[in-house]
């Protein structure tokens, strides 16, 4: 108890600031008879001229199919209230205040060609308001704007992406926007990206008169100038075509006589095959791999393909299943037998041996044909159950069924029905896995073949080089 008195006793001889109080006062002589709705100046009569300008972050994405850039931007408003005027001295040397933008009016400038869901991209920052009367306004946010992206001259191109901002309801004779600096937004904290290079980000206001109304409307547009980094598209792309390119115009270098022009253009046209070929069958591949046993059933050639014998000649293997010569013919035995004692009882029917139509009349109490070894009480009780399962006929026969009776027709029904859902996803999943393993089969497939026939076409021009060396 007594440190805390030395603290309170501490905290009352320190000098009181004075600022809290007079801050709260300026608020509410300021906002007393402020509206929010009312324009700012003096004069009726004449426009309010807000100050724009434009900062630029980075670049986070520019959308050529979409034809949307994306960018992270802090817009700059400045303007003067002529209602936000105090003299600093009558409020303890308060210079400024920092107010919500919903307690004051501001300017309602928007991106005109926004492509965001929300079209107003901009966090709702404080307004910073000085005793002269003048308000800033920095609000950063991330914007999506549309942008015409030209594509002809790939990947040396070069995109101009405009941003066009401006008041939604004033006109220019209301509100009149002037482009804060000359240059353009500002660059000095750009974030540099990886595939596209900044030139410039120029400015410029633009007064304009809309056929929906005749007053002129002032926007302020800022064209960010951009152009492809190069470096990736061309040790990618460009010096492959030529290389290839240059391989063709040699061939024409060769003497008529030595014969090995012939031999060049077969090479040519092998690799070419070969990639046509690649790309068709990466798209069997993929449709095998995403195919569902909603839509494709297996055929009996597919599975002893591509699930038996290839496997086993590419030494694959599957997880739970050994692919071998035995095992092989094993499962081809086993289908065939499955296929002739298949079974259409259900499971509750296959362990109680009774019959899913029960149309038979079942055995008298005393029989033990079906028992087997199970004991008496067991005899006893499959007698039972198999009486009290012999389905009706007709509706009387319903009627005539006992309350009993017909609650365990029901649960048979309702068993059956949840063992065929069960066994049928069962061999869905069984089916689907079957497809994914055919695609990885025939992926294993071309990449023997495709080795296999490029080392042949490879040492085949490369025996016929000593031939041009001697011409």
């Amino acid at each position: 108890m007594a440190p805390m008195l030395a603290a309170l006793a501490l905290l009352a001889l320190l000098p009181v600031s004075e600022q809290g109080p007079h801050e709260k006062r300026l608020l509410n002589a300021l906002l007393a008879s402020y509206n929010t709705l009312e324009r700012p100046v003096a004069n009726e009569s004449e426009p309010l001229e807000v100050k724009f300008g434009l900062t630029l972050q980075q670049i986070i994405d520019v959308d050529e199919k979409n034809q949307i850039l994306t960018t992270n931007v802090w817009l700059n408003l400045e303007w003067n209230d002529y209602n936000l005027r105090w003299n600093d001295s009558d409020y303890g040397g308060v210079k400024d205040l920092r107010i919500t933008p919903n307690k004051l009016w501001k300017p309602d400038v928007l991106m005109y060609n926004s492509a965001d869901e929300g079209f107003d991209g901009t966090y709702q920052t404080n307004v910073v308001v000085r005793n002269n009367g003048s308000c800033l306004y920095v609000p950063p946010g991330i914007f999506k704007s549309t942008c015409k992206i030209d594509i002809t001259w790939f990947p040396f191109d070069d995109q101009h992406c405009d941003m066009k901002f401006g008041s939604w309801t004033y006109d220019g004779n209301q509100l009149d926007l002037v482009l804060k600096d000359e240059s353009g937004g500002d660059l000095s904290d750009f974030i540099t990206n990886g595939e596209w290079y900044l030139i410039g980000m120029p400015g410029k206001k633009n007064t304009i008169t809309y056929a929906c109304c005749p007053e002129p409307y002032v926007d302020v547009t800022f064209t960010i100038m951009i152009r492809r980094r190069t470096l990736y598209y061309f040790f990618n792309l460009i010096v492959p075509c030529v290389l290839i390119s240059s391989m063709a115009l040699l061939g024409f270098t060769l003497p008529p006589d030595s014969g090995e022009k012939l031999t060049l253009g077969t090479y040519f046209n092998c690799i070419m095959f070969m990639v046509a070929s690649s790309v068709v069958l990466t798209v069997v591949v993929l449709n095998y791999h995403h195919r569902t046993a909603d839509i494709h059933e297996m055929p009996q050639w597919i599975k002893t393909v591509f699930l038996q014998w290839l496997p086993w000649i590419l030494r694959m293997s599957r997880p739970g299943k050994k692919i071998t010569r035995k095992t092989i013919m094993m499962t081809n035995r086993m289908r065939e037998l499955e296929l002739k004692e298949r079974s259409s009882k259900s499971l509750l029917a296959n362990v109680l041996d009774i019959d899913d139509d029960f149309r038979h009349v079942p055995p008298p109490p005393n029989s033990t044909a079906s028992t087997g070894n199970l004991g008496p009480g067991c005899s006893i009780f499959r007698t039972d159950f198999r009486r009290s399962f012999v389905r009706p006929s007709t509706m009387e026969d319903v009627g005539g069924l006992g309350g009993h009776h017909r609650e365990l027709h029901l649960i048979l029904r309702e068993l059956q029905f949840i063992t065929a859902r069960m066994k049928k996803a069962d061999e869905e999943a069984e089916l689907i896995s079957d497809w994914k393993f055919a695609a990885m089969v025939v992926d294993r497939f071309c990449l023997f073949v495709f080795t296999l026939f490029t080392i042949i076409a490879t040492v085949a021009v490369l025996l016929s080089a000593p031939h041009i060396i001697v011409q």
